[in-house]
């Protein structure tokens, strides 16, 4: 009898290890696994990263075609045109002052 009551402990024992092992294993996994909360966080930080980027290349977008069809041969802006080739070319007339 004192056998069988300890083959039951043993049994009982080996139970509750591999219960304690998975546990802790899927625990470990839940939170700083692949899926875990924690990749889910560094996810949709680096989302918000990304969309602030694409909303500040959409405006940028934005602004350069608005120049390009302001230099477009339907409708041209002199002024613009004048301002451009200014920048570029570091052309100023002889009654201006350059500020930097």
């Amino acid at each position: 009898m004192s056998n069988t009551s300890a083959s039951a402990s043993l049994g009982g024992t080996v139970y509750l290890g591999l219960t304690l092992v998975l546990g802790t294993y899927f625990g470990y996994a839940a939170i700083q696994g692949q899926s875990g909360v924690l990749a889910q966080r560094k996810v949709a930080a680096e989302l918000e990263v990304l969309t602030a980027e694409r909303d500040a290349l959409a405006g940028e977008l934005s602004r350069l075609q608005n120049l390009t069809l302001r230099l477009s041969d339907a409708y041209l802006d002199l002024d613009l045109l004048d301002e451009r080739a200014r920048a570029v070319l570091g052309y100023i007339r002889a009654d201006e002052i350059v500020l930097r």
